[in-house]
């Protein structure tokens, strides 16, 4: 496997997490999502690979949706905000998350010396 195919598995399995944190931090529209995820070149995205997993998060209950008109002739926007299941799903992520560093960390010999990273046991339902 080549590092790219490497990377492209790495962001598979993390973009859902990222995309679910940015919208819980404030109401978010797809473009802005491919905007800011950009800034990181390990997780940009494009269109085609954004809207369908906003669709399937919104098919889940995980997000709604609720378009808000623009100004200047701008086309309304649809704003994407996180449920209440929606934030369960990211509360179990990110713990998955944690537990995920912290036994890269121990496998690497990585780990920060005052054990920055732990163990979470995670909570709730772990099959969403």
């Amino acid at each position: 496997m080549s590092i790219s195919s490497w990377k492209y598995q790495i962001k598979r399995g993390t973009l859902e997490f990222c995309i679910m944190s940015m919208i819980n931090q404030q109401p978010t529209y797809g473009y802005e999502i491919i905007s800011k995820l950009e800034k990181y070149p390990i997780l940009a995205a494009k269109a085609n690979t954004i809207y369908p997993l906003l669709g399937r998060l919104l098919k889940e209950g995980y997000i709604s949706s609720a378009e808000q008109e623009c100004t200047g002739g701008v086309p309304a926007r649809k704003y994407y905000s996180v449920t209440a299941k929606g934030l369960d799903y990211i509360s179990s992520m990110s713990d998955e998350w944690d537990n995920l560093l912290y036994a890269i960390k121990e496998i690497t010999g990585k780990r920060n010396t005052n054990n920055e990273y732990r163990y979470i046991q995670p909570i709730g339902n772990t099959n969403l």
